[in-house]
């Protein structure tokens, strides 16, 4: 019998491989396959040299990447083989080293597993109601990662020294916190405190902010990525407080239920009607928020979200959370920990300056958070998941490029819903969730977010891609940090978004429909149907536009839409404003009346006509109103669809809708429904005097199509409609888009100062 043939395989593993228990897991697979060798952390890669029988050799290579850690995902980016004479079958972890080219890839925090959730509510386990629990299958990543390779003197860990029982965990293969960089107890690690009324650390902590909470107060939590701030879902004067307190007037709050059940629902059945795509969406590994629609009767304070149907729901992320839910028993609103339109509090004298006013006490944490990361919010079309917000346990998100960047760019998104995006090569990266600029801090976030990602992922830009709006406030800090900036259209970018989900789509027409968005006339679009692909879009077809009394304040006071579509059919508006003639004058004259064919704007017109929102209290609160409303009816009035053609483009003229708008014969609810109707029923004809192939792929982006309602009649047309699946519609998509155009070779316009 020839004697085996003997080998020494070298492998490089690229892709998230660190974070994610890969190393214990090629150490275990190794031993088993009696292989010698060893496997070594760089930077952002994971090497490994092994040694022995062909055979075995070859099954490591199918089983790293098949039978990896759940959260990784392993590509073995090169390998290669000699001759060997005698093979060791020792095999170690090396010590991590760094390379002079990195591959980072940073993984997302991730949820408590199954195991560690066992062990914290197990009194015989020596974790028991230890609130930083975890293991190498779950816990925090991004936000207390200081940098790669991924050992614990890189994260925010390194201040918490291993105790005997902890580090002979750490060190025993046969242990599933085996190199858990994370790992801490009781005894070693990260510690609760409150402050309050009183002052409390450890197990009295948690109970005095779970005394707090069933007294109806309010309470700041400092969490994975920043604080929450909590309060009992079912009072509605707690609700109502903190509403006043965080200057919050209507947008809709998120509610916290406790995993219970053997699906981990009952709880939340009690209160929602999740369905079957909803319930697999809370209970993946991300966590994110998800909107549900409320049992009957609603048992939740009427506060939580006045006048939706839908909850944001939430499961336990961490295992403070859970301990906080199984303690308190009942649905916890939990809701960002900062004053409307701040960046999120991360350290406890930050959240105690800034929330000192909204909450009664805080329960914080010691274990540094490097960086934030809220929630994700996510929502189902039927059977059809598509994120609202990129956050926590999602983020940074990578991307394969199809087109190759000709060097490094930044992307900085627009306005509202910021996340930027980082490409070089064939690669981008995603941000959670930054926020929106208005604020000033917001931008400061902005900086340290750029600044970190740079740092991280050893990437230096050297363009800033960005909106061509004039007046968005990160045109100014990128133009101050010297580097070339070229201005991408905003519904250019919408629609490129979307292609980068779909590199097999050559050719599209893109329905880019959202609030508005600079267009390259000029005006502000926002009801735009774009032909072609990223780099060469063609506008054939929009919403008529009409003008905006009062330009950038018609966002927030939807009547100003109203009577901008008012006049612009030659009809009279209401008295909403005492100075409505004057304003009506300037109007005339086009001063500071800038033209929009947006259908966010329609939709905040049609809201303000019905008497349902004529001002907002936040971004898109016309559009969901008139949404929740049309859904509360399954029919309404057939409503005429004419497009005509001006200046070489198909026109859908809304104005023949202004009389079953303001029929006030027919019920609100069905004149709600009959708009979305008509909207859906007039992309048919479209379809049929553009003559377009049957290949044609039909997508659709921009806020609008976070509207359920609207793609339900746009299914009912018989319309499949592609939607985004790992980015948002929204405008938290666009950093990516702006990549994409760039890559693609859109033409690039320098912005000017």
């Amino acid at each position: 019998m020839a004697d085996p043939v003997l080998s020494r395989l070298h492998l490089c593993i690229s892709g998230t491989v660190q974070g994610v228990g890969f190393r214990p897991f090629v150490h275990r697979l190794a031993l088993e396959l009696e292989l010698g060798g060893w496997v070594q952390n760089r930077s952002g890669t994971v090497w490994i040299a092994l040694e022995g029988d062909a055979a075995p050799l070859a099954d490591f290579c199918a089983r790293v990447i098949r039978d990896a850690p759940p959260l990784a995902r392993p590509q073995i980016q090169h390998q290669h083989s000699e001759p060997l004479l005698i093979a060791r079958r020792g095999f170690a972890i090396l010590p991590s080293r760094s390379d002079e080219i990195a591959d980072i890839h940073l993984p997302a925090d991730t949820h408590l597993c199954a195991d560690c959730r066992r062990e914290l509510f197990d009194p015989q386990d020596r974790r028991y109601r230890y609130p930083f629990i975890n293991c190498t299958q779950c816990g925090p990543r991004y936000t207390l990662i200081a940098g790669l390779p991924y050992d614990r003197p890189r994260t925010s860990m390194a201040a918490f020294p291993l105790c005997p029982a902890c580090e002979a965990e750490y060190r025993d293969p046969h242990n599933r916190r085996f190199h858990a960089e994370p790992v801490a107890c009781p005894a070693c690690g990260p510690q609760l405190a409150w402050r309050g009324a009183s002052t409390a650390a450890r197990e009295a902590a948690l109970q005095a902010a779970l005394g707090a909470l069933r007294g109806g107060e309010i309470i700041a939590v400092r969490g994975v990525g920043g604080y929450h701030l909590m309060t009992d879902a079912c009072n509605e004067d707690a609700v109502a407080r903190l509403r006043l307190r965080k200057q919050r007037p209507a947008r809709p709050f998120a509610v916290l239920f406790d995993e219970r059940g053997e699906d981990g629902a009952a709880m939340l059945r009690r209160f929602l009607q999740p369905s079957a795509e909803e319930l697999r969406l809370l209970r993946s590994p991300q966590r994110p928020i998800v909107l549900a629609a409320q049992a009957e009767p609603a048992l939740l304070a009427a506060s939580i979200a006045p006048g939706m149907p839908r909850i944001g729901a939430m499961l336990p992320h961490s295992p403070l959370q859970a301990l906080l839910s199984e303690g308190f028993g009942g649905p916890l609103l939990a809701t960002s920990g900062n004053l409307s339109g701040e960046p999120i509090c991360l350290d406890p004298h930050e959240a105690e300056a800034r929330l000192g006013r909204i909450a009664d006490g805080f329960l914080h944490h010691d274990r540094p958070i490097l960086r934030p990361a809220e929630d994700g919010v996510w929502q189902v079309f039927g059977a059809r998941a598509t994120p609202i917000r990129i956050g926590r346990g999602e983020a940074p998100q990578a991307w394969r490029l199809a087109k190759p960047l000709a060097q490094p760019t930044l992307a900085l998104g627009g306005e509202q819903k910021v996340c930027i995006a980082l490409g070089w090569g064939d690669r981008a990266v995603v941000s959670p969730h930054i926020g929106d600029l208005a604020h000033p801090e917001s931008l400061d976030w902005l900086a340290r977010v750029v600044a970190d990602f740079t740092r991280l992922y050893q990437v230096a830009p050297r363009q800033i891609a960005l909106d061509a709006h004039p007046q968005y406030r990160s045109r100014e800090w990128a133009r101050a940090t010297g580097l070339p900036c070229i201005q991408i259209w905003h519904h250019h970018a919408h629609a490129s978004a979307l292609a980068a989900e779909h590199p097999d789509v050559h050719q599209w027409l893109c329905l880019s429909w959202d609030g508005v968005g600079l267009g390259p006339d000029g005006s502000l679009w926002g009801g735009e149907c774009l032909l072609g692909a990223p780099g060469h879009w063609q506008r054939v077809a929009r919403l008529r536009p009409f003008r905006l009394p009062g330009g950038e304040a018609a966002s927030r006071e939807g009547w100003r839409s109203a009577a901008g579509m008012l006049w612009e059919a030659g009809r009279t508006a209401p008295l909403w404003h005492p100075q409505i003639d004057t304003l009506h004058a300037a109007w005339q004259r086009g001063l500071n009346s800038p033209p929009t064919s947006a259908i966010g704007r329609l939709f905040d017109g049609a809201a303000a006509l019905l008497g349902i929102c004529l001002e907002a209290s936040f971004e898109g609160e016309g559009p969901m109103r008139l949404q929740a409303l049309a859904e509360t009816v399954d029919h309404g009035p057939r409503w005429p669809v004419a497009w005509r053609k001006n200046e070489g483009l198909w026109e859908l003229d809304w104005a023949s809708w202004l009389d079953g708008l303001l029929d006030e014969h027919v019920g609100k609810a069905h004149r709600a429904w009959a708009l979305h109707d008509a909207l859906a029923r007039a992309l048919p004809a479209l379809i049929e005097r553009l003559a377009l192939p049957q290949s044609l792929a039909l997508g659709g982006c921009g806020g609008v199509f976070q509207n359920a309602l609207l793609v339900s009649r746009l299914a009912a047309q018989g319309l499949d409609v592609i939607l985004p699946q790992r980015q948002p519609a929204n405008d938290g998509g666009l950093a990516l888009g702006q990549l994409i155009e760039v890559s693609a070779g859109a033409p690039l316009t320098p912005c000017r100062a």
